[in-house]
């Protein structure tokens, strides 16, 4: 009996096109979904679908499952982060053997993958925990798949894997071995933070071209058409155009019928939580986070909008152009703090990650795929050791002749009261970061001052700490070190 190469767990939007994916590309699938007594059989519904006459094994229970597959047995699963990945992996561990792969391909907490990588491989078996990105029609004609775990593992995945992913011009796949433990999911993690600030920056765009400049939905629909030609050119300003001329059953525009309240599953919070624990100021993306929660929060904006009503009519002072130069700066901000996100946690966690590889696989197929991310490719092969994406010549380039109306938009969308927290907080990182003396020398006198923390001295060597009595009252006893 032919047995096939992969299992396929979780059957909903992205467990089903991936499966058809693979299947598509000349591999034979067994598909399973966890029962549900009050429902009727997903795996039958699939196998008299979209799967019918394929190559395709229906299954109803765990040892059916592994029984159907070739060894080493690989099985992926795509269900939902958290205690039901932990449960289909107990489920799972009694049916495989030594040298069988269980592959996650949800959006898992890394942290939560280290550990599973660690627990199966004391069985005997290998675990990879792998982002994907691209969504519903990235998964059924190629996402960009981000790969970690035990790297004994990607030799019996890599043909599997690479088949499905998206292709560059040059056909290599936007899929790479990313590093041991939860290095894949965390760079998903890290895909999905910049992804929130791209969609925040593209939504201030759209507010400010339509509060501040007056257009409809036809005209805006044509100027991020017009952006998506140059070098603002990637996925989502693309869908933004079609997304503003998309009409609905009674000929008017749909978008202004969405009510304004974004959702998010977590994988921000997550980049934004990492971001703490690596003492790296992802202030961009952590903002659009945040304008995530403020938007939820309606009947507060309500009654906050009924009180203060806004700022007036003012006379708009930037043209379309310099609003594009100004979404371009802040965007090379969100990569930049991304990219050092990643710098630093791979270097806490010994992955030794390759930027310019996953600069590479994010090219096509996942959901922030733009032209830019060339530019980045570029950067981090010219210079593999970059310290900030702000220090390459070419964003250096682009930052200079961008920044008077950079400040220009900023000043005037804050006088005229129109929030865009992402973009302004992308120029204040980007003023920090160039400010050689900051006013944190005031910050630190104050903690020594009623706490006692300690300082050092710009007169005397580094990792040298003092503490002052500032008041003649207090004793020589200090907190250690200013470290919290």
């Amino acid at each position: 009996m032919k047995q096939s190469d992969i299992a396929m767990v979780g059957l909903a939007v992205m467990g089903e096109n991936l499966a058809l994916n693979m299947e598509s590309k000349g591999f034979t699938v067994t598909v399973y979904n966890r029962a549900h007594t009050d429902r009727p059989s997903v795996v039958g519904r699939f196998m008299n679908g979209r799967g019918k006459g394929k190559n395709f094994f229906g299954t109803e229970s765990i040892d059916e499952l592994v029984s159907s597959l070739s060894r080493p047995r690989k099985v992926m699963l795509m269900i939902k982060a958290g205690q039901a990945v932990d449960a289909v992996i107990n489920e799972l561990l009694p049916y495989l053997s030594p040298g069988d792969v269980i592959i996650d391909g949800g959006n898992s907490d890394f942290h939560d993958t280290e550990r599973r990588v660690k627990e199966v491989e004391s069985k005997g078996l290998y675990y990879i925990g792998t982002g994907v990105s691209g969504g519903e029609l990235g998964a059924l004609h190629g996402p960009s798949i981000m790969p970690g775990g035990s790297p004994e593992a990607w030799p019996l995945v890599r043909d599997i894997l690479q088949a499905i992913a998206a292709k560059l011009e040059d056909g290599s796949p936007c899929c790479e071995w990313i590093g041991r433990g939860g290095a894949g999911h965390f760079v998903k993690t890290v895909h999905n933070g910049i992804e929130y600030g791209d969609m925040q920056l593209i939504a201030e765009a759209y507010s400010l071209l339509k509060n501040r400049m007056g257009l409809g939905n036809e005209e805006m629909a044509q100027v991020f058409a017009e952006w998506n030609k140059g070098e603002l050119n990637s996925y989502l300003i693309d869908i933004t155009s079609q997304i503003l001329r998309f009409r609905d059953e009674d000929g008017s525009f749909l978008l202004d019928k969405i009510r304004d309240v974004a959702g998010q599953k977590g994988t921000g919070k997550w980049a934004v939580g990492t971001a703490l624990d690596e003492d790296d100021p992802l202030t961009l993306i952590t903002e659009a986070v945040y304008a995530r929660m403020l938007s939820a929060l309606f009947e507060e904006r309500k009654l906050a909008s009924d009180l203060y009503g806004n700022s007036g009519n003012l006379k708009n002072e930037f043209d379309k152009d310099e609003l594009r130069q100004a979404l371009y700066a802040a965007k090379i901000v969100s990569y930049t703090q991304g990219f050092s996100l990643m710098q630093r946690a791979s270097k806490r966690y010994e992955w030794d990650l390759d930027l310019g590889t996953i600069a590479r696989i994010w090219r096509n197929g996942c959901i922030i795929r733009s032209i830019f991310l060339q530019r980045i490719t570029a950067a981090f092969k010219e210079h593999s050791q970059l310290e900030n994406l702000l220090f390459d010549d070419f964003f250096f380039g682009k930052i200079q002749s961008s920044q008077v109306v950079w400040r220009k938009v900023v000043a005037e969308a804050i006088r005229a009261g129109v929030a865009i927290p992402a973009m302004s907080s992308g120029l204040s990182y980007f003023d920090g970061l160039r400010t050689l003396y900051s006013p944190a020398n005031l910050i630190q006198a104050q903690r020594d001052y009623f706490g006692a923390h300690t300082y050092e001295r710009t007169d005397r060597a580094v990792g040298t700490f003092f503490h002052t009595d500032w008041t003649g009252q207090g004793g020589d006893t200090t907190s250690g070190t200013y470290s919290v």
